[in-house]
């Protein structure tokens, strides 16, 4: 057993022990708590009601335990149990007893039901090495013991399986070994999902500065550097909490990661705890740093620094000079740049220096000073600030004080808080970039991943005695955090069982978390602890003390919530949370949650000189200014802040909050951590410890749910299938459902009904019993196998046999022969007749001749027809080629077709649901516009009735008063009761009233559901932004995939430089090989042969130079052309800035428009058409530059290569020369001393021809070398070959993957445009993959021709080594002959200095001219910047003028003339774009008239230039040729830089008509914007005067009531003449009058009732609208569901079609192989030429497809620009419509104001005049009265009919309300079951792939049996044939072959007995 199985498999021999099982058996063991071991073993004796005497099992002790305390103990078969839910006494003693035995065996990981436990170790443990990461590869859960690995490799499985995010949640204390296990996940996932693990091998798989993964698992040490510290319980303690976010692409490679943080410790940086450190880097910098990097960062010893409170504290087997080196080259790997890292130390560097600032008081005041500036001033070096600035803006900053600013002194106490506070907030700052720069080193593509797996690694429960803010932060996160796994592991496991109606009796855990969640985040009603928190934020003299009573206010009854019992107690409150009671300590708690900084400090860093900690406090606007918190504005809150700043509580409760949902949108799997003991000792478990944390992870609550439960299911489809093997006849024959089939299954099965449940749609089982039908099917399977394996056992056996006995027959045939030969061996006769039957024969063999010549005749036919038959053979091959490609070709286009009909069946179904929303958008709000005109017409109505009634009333009120005047003295006695009466009619107007204004609230109350439904109306607009932000989705991955486009050109460009590398290695063998030649030939002493390669030289020179001015005059072209592109580039980049700053202008007025009325609806429309034509344009345009791009790119490129070659020609032709002239001149030297040397004699001659033979020797030496270099690049060629073999590879998978997209495509419909848009990538993979192919050949090709190059090189060396060894011989004898030829020595070499004097002239003229191409070319590059800074200066100029631009659209304000204005400016714009665009046609025109011309210049260019060439050739005076053609080509060079001139001239007239007419297009936007502000405005203008006049309406009614109430006044006063009144007359006549006035009166009320009743039937109208509304919304709901079933009948339609096109492709396929196989005896060379052909014939059609896709998308594009005009233009006419009607209102309103003050002048006038006529009228008021107060009571009842009717209406709209919610969440129940559908059929299929990988396993046996059964044929065919050949004499084979053999088959021999002739 190894060391990795001893700690993953562990010993378990002692499971099984007999005795062990017995012992548990007889003495009945059973578990006592006990206070060390948390619980003992032991026995039970005797039992005494509810107590038992127990005998404890190590001490023997008995002692009398409570039965309840009792635990049950497990048999020992379940000691050291991997799953604990397998357990059947599932109990706390049990399951400590289990981990406690693992833990001390060293197994330190235990599953728990669903999830993971682990045990912090304290020692390294090799169970995590390469080895075990590939044993838990692809491995199930069961197979394979518990680790961290296993939870890991599931997530990554579901995720690639399910495509659904995964989560990891690592919880647990601190040190119980969280971040340990985050590492190891990090490190699984980067091994198993590798990207470049294909790949090892290619330099294409390796990064700048390493892989992705390597940079993933480097971001780990930097981050424990930068946020871990020693702490009491753990020496590498995380002081933050982090997410780890690794993002995956289809394939299951990791893509990138991101990493979010929580709540990092900054406290942690000023001040520490006894024995604790601050954060790591602090060490690791003060150790590490060397000499110079120690003066650079100012650094000191450890005791210097006050922020480090306890010195050197040092961490056991930890170097910090080590751990230093690791995080330097873990941030190169991360690629971080020096200077950001020096920038980095610096900070930490600064923030040790901080704290050694010190502040003393001054002794008159309490001002701070600071005695010594040291520290300052090293702050200040390191963070790139003012030394005086920053020491004035500590000790006395700048404070606002009202609209001034003043400079405040600070106390010693404030500075010294202004310090640790920057400190804090530098670290902080500098943490969060560190995760953000380490962010963007991972996310290198910038787009997300397919899917994810997110790791949490965050700090579990702290309870110490007192706790901060921190804490309860913590808390307040594990709190949710358990509520999810709550939610996972219990209530969604009962959810499932309500919904598949299976009997359950619902669990209560007790761990029902809302209510201490709720007490720490509520809102409001009542507030929670941060809710008040930031109240008292605001308030400038709140205070901790004030938090704490406003809390225990606020939340003194809450449950979970208690006071401290004692005034004495130093906890301020407590919380009751899961995990126990805590106390908290409200101490600075304002403080930390507003964390404040010194502002003028904060705007220092802003401006400071390093650009790091510039870049680090560049968001100094919102931050906290330290004299908000010192209470600075009394007056209230801090207003100067508002809207900016935001609270530590708020920012975290948000990050908190966007984590939980990350989380709940995940399948998330647990990790739960658990320290040991506190000691950090390996194998120790203190029990209590683990038993709190046990509870607090809520671990033994899930094994209980999972053992209580039904964890295991199956569906009834599945069941059936995979299970139908052990009941095969329990099920009838036909159809049957699924349920009653399980049923019936189950009952032959014989399950307990205790271990099953049936639900709607799957099985149900206990655990462990899915495992046992397992089991039973794997027997019945196997006994079905061994019995078809007996079969065919036998079968060969019998067969066998039956040979075996042929055989037999056969031998006993050939004994009997053998002995009748023997017989006839020596008989006379039989001599005699084999001697004469051969004569018989003579006679036959005429004839026999005939029959073999007739034989022959036929065999030549046969020859004849074969051959016959294979020409036609060929034909039909050819035929059959032809035709299949032509299916080949007919298959892709039908599949392209398909494609393509899909995607435009999907763009058509997205789009009409577009349309439709936008449809239903638009009649909601026209309905609703029509709806506010009618309520606008009814109220003028009501007003204008009112009016009306009023002047009547006012009328009859003046007749009435005159008439009351004339009988003042006959009412005065009837006024006493008439006042009593006038009571009671004020009482009944006061109801009245009441119930006017209920009437007003129900009114109130139905404008509210109005604006819900706007809200609606709003969300369905956030909705289609949704969408937008899903088209800029699409955007970003389009960008995303030109980048990979981008990379595969960078791949290509390294590849050309290998190649180019390679030409320079063979430009150097080249020279090494000319130094060796002019070597060789310095030893040549004939001056004619050095007179010859003079001349050589001097033409090579020549010609150099020549192609030397022909480059630089390519040179200069390609400049032009950079020059061109660079500018085009320029202007394409200005266009999309214009058109992204247009478009950015258009959504924000958008946006601001969204809630307006109907014209700003329509207006909007209009905007969204001009920014969807404004879109295409871009795009149009961006496709149209990125094409000319491309184009300029390849033109570029290959001008490049060109030029690159020819310079490196001239440079090798410069060298040689070069290197010709220093040989030329070594060689003169040379003859000098020859001739001197020659004088001396034959001794030096000797001496010369061993030197000669040296460098002979070194020939050699370079000879060999240069055979290595050969051998090298044959190397890079075979690594080339295998790079093409890798991206073959590629291509295969790349094909795969395309048929694995098409199976998702017909399976998954929810996911169908992404596998749409995931295929489209593919394909571009797979094109881009064949290019790559192609240049991959090429280049291959161009190797091989480069390897005969080299090795016709080679033999080129060899043969002049040869000659050159031939002419060292002929040296030896010239030596010789050397002192006869002095004096003819001597005339040559005065002849070759002559020569030389005149190459040297050559060669001055020539630098001459060289050094004047090089003052043109840097004339011209300075010419170049000169254009470059005034395109700059231009650019300029020109935002300076958009600048002016912008301040001049602010400055316009009035609105009629303005419009007017705009509308004017608007025409001459368009009438100048159009000419402007005509004039760009034209110019356009030009240009392309010029580059024609430029390119048939270019054309006569290569023409002359070919001429002069031929020149150069054919003529022997080269020098007046070259001149010539100079000349020429200088004035052809003239004319094309004037070609240019106008060129350039053109371009920039086109450049500034396109900018002039964007500027006129901003314009006409700006206008247009301000025009829609205006008409906002006059819609605000008219709104707030529609309000003014409801007021004063509203004021006049209350006039009305005052004037009536002085009425009554008047008429009490008017009773008391009434009583002197006497005449009965007058009475009557009074009383007859008041009889007319009442039945006035009654007219009038008759008038009001008929108002009530129209009111009522617009009520009732209103319902019926509400009752069709609501049928219509059922009828969409229905045509809803309709659709819903259509689509999917067209994808079941979709489904079998491209299952019908598959099928004919595998005929199509079968028929090819057939044909294939019949072709076979073709020759190779034939099927290469064809593949070659096919593969060009696929590449023509390939582009004839991208050609014919483009054209069809230009199409659409046409069509659908056509479409939106046709909108465009509909919606303009709806505006303008909409413009009318809201211009006539306008008009009404203006009409109603008017008529209003005529009314109000006209009340004041008969107001005067009222108070006469009023008291002529009261006598005649009495009987009136009392008829009103009848007619009063009729009115009230009627109102309260009116108000049951009302209260019946909206209660039946209540219940239409609800029957719309209820048929929502039917469709939503319906969507859901669809889901569940899908799911249950991707589980067939994969049942069905099992089952095919079954049968396929079968087949392979019924091979293997039959290939054994061809083996045996083959022996027993070899016995025969050995039989046949063996021992047996010759005549008997004569007999044999007489009497003739009988085969049995075709194997078999069997012989019938011959009759000799002695029988």
């Amino acid at each position: 057993m190894t060391d990795a199985d001893k700690y993953l498999y562990g010993d378990r021999s002692g499971i099984n022990d007999p005795l062990a099982q017995a012992d548990w058996a007889s003495k009945k063991l059973v578990w006592v708590p006990s206070e060390k071991q948390g619980f003992e073993a032991g026995s039970v004796k005797e039992e005494k009601g509810d107590e038992c005497l127990v005998e404890l099992a190590d001490s023997g002790k008995k002692v009398k335990v409570n039965k309840d305390d009792i635990q049950k103990m497990n048999p020992p078969k379940y000691n050291k149990v991997e799953d604990m839910a397998e357990l059947t006494c599932l109990n706390e003693a049990s399951v400590l007893h289990n981990l406690k035995d693992r833990y001390y065996s060293g197994l330190i990981y235990t599953y728990s039901g669903l999830f993971c436990v682990v045990i912090n170790p304290y020692k390294y443990l090799p169970i995590y090495s390469e080895e075990i990461v590939d044993m838990y590869k692809g491995k199930k859960r069961h197979e394979m013991p518990p680790h961290i690995y296993s939870i890991t490799d599931t997530a990554y499985r579901s995720m690639m399986q399910d495509r659904e995010d995964q989560s990891i949640l690592c919880t647990g204390e601190s040190g119980a070994g969280k971040t340990e296990n985050t590492k190891k996940v990090i490190q699984y996932l980067a091994h198993v999902a590798s990207s470049s693990k294909s790949k090892k091998d290619q330099a294409s798989a390796v990064l700048s500065h390493g892989e992705l993964e390597k940079q993933l698992l480097q971001a780990n040490p930097i981050l424990e550097a930068f946020g871990n510290a020693k702490t009491v319980k753990n020496d590498n303690s995380s002081r933050f909490g982090k997410f780890i976010r690794i993002n995956f692409d289809v394939n299951g490679y990791i893509v990138g990661a991101n990493i979010e943080t929580y709540l990092l410790e900054k406290s942690r940086a000023i001040r520490q705890a006894k024995d604790e450190r601050a954060f790591h880097i602090f060490y690791y910098m003060l150790t590490g740093a060397g000499d110079k990097m120690r003066s650079e960062l100012c650094l000191e010893d450890y005791s210097k620094y006050r922020f480090l409170s306890n010195g050197n504290v040092t961490i056991p087997g930890q170097t910090d000079k080590e751990m230093f080196l690791e995080t330097m080259e873990a941030f190169k790997i991360m690629s971080i740049p020096e200077d950001e890292i020096t920038g980095l130390l610096k900070i930490i560097s600064g923030v040790l220096q901080l704290g050694n600032m010190v502040f003393k008081k001054e002794r008159n005041s309490d001002q701070a000073s600071m005695p010594d500036d040291t520290a300052a001033q090293k702050v200040s070096h390191l963070l790139g600030i003012n030394v005086t600035d920053f020491t004035r803006a500590i000790l006395s900053p700048r404070i606002k004080v009202g609209r001034d600013y003043v400079q405040k002194a600070q106390t010693q106490e404030q500075a010294e808080f202004a310090v640790e506070a920057l400190a804090k907030a530098s670290y902080e700052r500098m943490f969060r970039w560190l995760v953000m720069r380490i962010n963007k080193a991972l996310d290198k593509t910038k787009r997300q991943g397919a899917s994810f797996i997110g790791i949490l690694d965050i700090a579990g429960f702290e309870i110490f005695e007192l706790n901060s803010f921190e804490q309860l932060c913590i808390n307040y996160t594990n709190e949710k955090l358990q509520q999810l796994f709550n939610h996972t592991m219990f209530i969604l496991e009962q959810e499932e069982y309500q919904r598949e109606g299976i009997e359950w009796s619902f669990i209560d855990f007790g761990l029902d978390l809302q209510p201490c969640i709720d007490l720490i985040e509520k809102h409001s009603s009542p507030p929670g602890i941060l809710a008040l928190l930031d109240e008292e934020c605001w308030f400038p003299k709140a205070t901790d003390k004030t938090f704490v009573e406003k809390l225990a206010q606020e939340q003194g009854t809450h449950p979970k919530f208690v006071k401290p019992k004692k005034l004495k107690d130093d906890a301020d409150f407590c919380v009751i949370h899961y995990a126990g009671k805590v106390d908290y300590k409200a101490n600075e708690w304002l403080m930390k949650n507003m964390d404040p900084l010194n502002e003028c400090v904060a705007t220092l860093l802003n401006q400071s000189t390093d650009k790091f900690t510039a870049d680090l406090w560049r968001d100094v606007n919102h931050i906290v200014g330290l004299d908000k918190v010192a209470g600075m504005s009394d007056s209230g809150p801090f207003k100067t802040r508002k809207g900016m700043f935001r609270t530590v509580g708020q920012l975290y409760k948000e990050q908190l909050g966007n984590l939980m949902t990350t989380l709940r949108n995940t399948n998330p799997n647990f990790v739960r951590c658990i320290i040991p003991n506190h000691e950090k000792k390996a194998g120790k478990l203190d029990p209590h410890l683990v038993l709190e944390q046990l509870r607090c992870n809520g671990v033994l609550e899930g094994i209980r749910i999972c053992r209580q439960g039904f964890p295991n299911r199956i569906v009834f489809q599945e069941f059936r299938q995979r299970y139908e093997i052990l009941t095969p006849n329990a099920i009838p024959k036909g159809f049957m459902d699924g349920k009653q089939a399980c049923e019936l299954m189950i009952k032959a099965l014989e399950l307990e009904p205790n271990l099953y449940r049936i639900g709607q749609s799957k099985v149900f089982f206990r655990a462990g019993l899915l495992a046992h039908l397992e089991e039973e099917r794997d027997l019945k399977v196997t006994d079905v196998i061994m019995s078809f394996q007996a079969w065919c056992r036998g079968y060969v056996a019998r067969k066998a046999f039956a040979k075996r006995q042929q055989q037999l027959t056969a031998m006993k045939v050939i004994q009997r022969n053998c002995a009748a030969y023997l017989k006839l061996r020596n008989w006379q006769w039989w001599r005699l007749f084999t001697k004469v039957k051969p004569l018989l024969q003579v006679s036959r063999q005429e004839e026999e001749m005939i029959a073999k010549e007739e034989e022959l005749l036929k065999v030549k036919e046969k020859q004849i027809q074969a051959e016959e038959q294979l020409k036609e053979y060929e034909a039909k091959q050819q035929q059959l080629s032809a035709e299949k490609q032509a299916l080949q070709e007919q298959l892709q286009a039908e599949t392209e077709i398909c494609a393509e009909a899909e995607e435009m069946r999907s763009r058509l179904a997205t789009r009409k649901q577009e349309l439709e929303e936008m449809l239903h958008n638009l009649e909601s709000r026209l309905e609703e516009e029509e709806e506010r005109v009618t309520q606008m017409l009814t109220e003028k109505k009501k007003m204008q009735q009112n009016i009306t009634d009023l002047e009547q009333q006012l009328d009859e009120e003046e007749g009435a008063r005159q008439k009351l005047q004339m009988e003042k003295v006959t009412t005065d006695a009837k006024l006493k009761q008439l006042q009593e009466d006038v009571m009671i009619l004020d009482d009944q107007n006061s109801k009245l009233n009441k119930e006017k204004k209920l009437l007003e609230e129900r009114i109130s109350e139905f404008t509210l559901n109005l604006a819900e439904e706007e809200e609606k109306s709003k969300s369905l607009q956030k909705l289609k932004n949704k969408h937008e932000t899903m088209i800029t989705d699409l955007e970003d991955r389009l960008r995303k995939e030109e980048k990979m486009r981008q990379e595969l050109e960078k791949n290509r460009r390294k590849l050309e430089g290998d190649s180019t590398e390679l030409h320079d290695q063979i430009a150097d063998l080249e020279a090494q090989i000319a130094e060796l030649r002019a070597q060789l030939a310095k030893k040549e002493e004939e001056l004619l042969a050095a007179l010859a390669r003079i001349e050589e030289e001097a033409a090579a020179k020549n010609t150099a130079q020549k192609k030397i001015r022909e480059l630089e005059a390519q040179i200069s072209e390609l400049q032009e052309d950079l020059e061109q592109e660079r500018q085009a580039r320029g202007k394409a980049e200005k266009q999309r800035r214009d058109l992204g700053e247009e478009l950015e202008a258009l959504k924000t007025e958008l946006e601001d428009t969204l809630d307006s009325t109907a014209a700003h609806v329509e207006l909007r429309a209009k905007r969204e058409s001009e920014v969807a034509q404004l879109k295409k344009t871009l795009e149009d345009e961006a496709k149209a530059h990125e094409q000319q791009m491309a184009d300029m790119r390849q033109k570029h490129n290959q001008a490049f290569d060109e030029l690159n070659e020819q310079l490196d020609q001239a440079k090798r032709s410069k060298m040689s020369t070069e290197k010709a002239k220093q040989a030329l001149e070594s060689e003169w030297n040379e003859l000098k001393i020859e001739v001197q040397s020659l004088t001396q004699g034959k001794g030096d001659s000797e001496h010369r021809r061993k030197k000669a033979e040296a460098q002979v020797q070194e020939l050699q030496i370079k000879f060999g070398e240069s055979e290595r270099k050969r051998q090298e690049l044959s190397d890079k060629m075979t690594k080339m070959q295998a790079e093409l073999d890798g991206v073959n590879g590629l291509l295969s998978e790349a094909e795969g993957k395309n048929i694995k997209s098409s199976k998702d495509l017909s399976t998954v419909e929810s996911q169908l445009q992404d596998t749409k848009e995931l295929l489209q990538e593919e394909t571009r993979q797979k094109l881009s993959l064949t290019s790559r192919l192609k240049q991959m050949e090429d280049e291959q090709n161009s190797l091989r021709e480069m390897l005969e190059e080299e090795e016709e090189s080679k033999k080129n060396v060899e043969k002049q080594v040869a000659a050159l060894q031939t002419q060292l011989a002929d040296m030896k004898k010239k030596v010789e002959q050397e002192a006869v030829s002095l004096e003819g020595a001597e005339e040559s070499r005065k002849k070759l200095q002559r020569d030389m004097d005149q190459i040297m002239q050559q060669l001055e003229e020539k630098t001459a001219a060289y050094d004047k191409l090089d003052k043109t070319k840097t004339r011209l590059q300075q010419e170049l910047d000169d254009l470059l800074v005034d395109q700059d200066h231009l650019r300029q100029i020109v935002s300076n003028l958009e600048r002016k631009q912008k301040k001049f659209d602010q400055m316009l304000a009035e609105e009629k003339a303005i419009s007017t204005q705009y509308a004017e400016e608007r025409d001459k714009a368009e009438a100048e774009a159009r000419e402007k665009d005509t004039r760009a046609l034209n110019l356009a025109r030009e240009l392309e008239t010029m580059t024609g011309l430029k390119e048939e210049l270019d054309r006569t260019n290569k023409q002359l230039k070919a001429e002069m060439e031929d020149l150069v050739s054919s003529k022997d005076d080269v020098g007046k040729n070259v001149h010539e053609l100079e000349k020429s080509k200088r004035a052809m060079d003239q004319q094309l830089e004037e070609m240019r001139l106008q060129l350039e001239e053109l371009e920039d007239e086109l450049q500034l008509t396109e900018d002039a007419k964007l500027r006129l297009e901003v314009n006409m936007q700006a206008m247009k914007a301000q025009f829609d502000r205006d008409l906002q405005g006059r819609d605000e203008q008219g709104e707030e005067r529609r309000k003014q006049l409801v007021k004063q309406v509203r004021e006049m009614e209350l006039e009305l009531e005052d004037e009536r109430r002085q009425r009554s006044q008047a008429l009490s006063s008017k009773k008391k003449l009434e009583l002197d009144l006497a005449d009965l007359g007058a009475q009557i006549d009074s009383a007859n009058k008041g009889r007319d006035d009442a039945l006035k009166q009654l007219k009038k009320l008759q008038a009001q009732m008929k108002d009530l009743l129209r009111e009522l039937d617009e009520l009732r109208l209103a319902k019926d609208e509400a009752v069709n509304e609501a049928k219509e919304t059922e009828k969409k709901l229905k045509s809803a569901e309709a659709d819903a079933l259509r689509f999917q009948e067209e994808l079941a339609t979709a489904d079998r079609l491209k299952k019908q096109v598959q099928s004919e492709r595998d005929e199509l396929q079968e028929e090819v192989s057939s044909s294939n196989t019949k072709n076979s005896l073709l020759s190779d060379e034939k099927r290469r030429l064809e593949a070659r052909i096919t593969q060009l014939e696929e590449e023509l059609d390939e582009e004839h497809l991208n050609t014919e896709m483009v054209n069809d998308r230009l199409k659409r594009t046409v069509t659908q620009t056509d479409q939106l005009t046709t909108e465009l233009s509909s919606e303009r006419s709806n505006s303008q419509r909409l413009e009318g009607a809201r211009s006539q209102l306008d008009r009404q309103n203006k009409e109603l104001k008017q008529k209003l003050q005529e009314l109000e002048v006209t009340i004041k006038s008969k107001y005067k005049s009222s108070i006469t006529t009023l008291e002529a009228r009261i006598a005649q008021l009495e009987e009136q009265l009392d008829v009103e107060s009848k007619e009063r009571q009729q009115s009230s009842r009627l109102v309260r009919k009116t108000e049951k009717k009302l209260k019946e209406v909206m209660l039946q709209v209540d219940d239409e309300r609800r029957n719309t919610e209820q048929y929502k969440d039917q469709f939503d129940k319906t969507n859901t079951r669809m889901r569940q559908l899908k799911r249950q059929l991707e589980e067939t299929e994969e049942e069905l792939t099992r089952a095919n990988v079954y049968r396929r396993k079968l087949q392979r046996d019924l091979e293997d049996a039959t290939e054994s059964a061809d083996a045996m044929n083959r022996e027993v065919s070899t016995l025969k044939s050995k039989l046949r050949r063996g021992d047996l004499p010759f005549n008997t084979r004569i007999g044999l072959t007489r009497t003739g053999l009988e085969s049995d088959e075709d194997v078999d021999l069997t012989a019938e007995p011959s009759e000799p002739a002695a029988e």
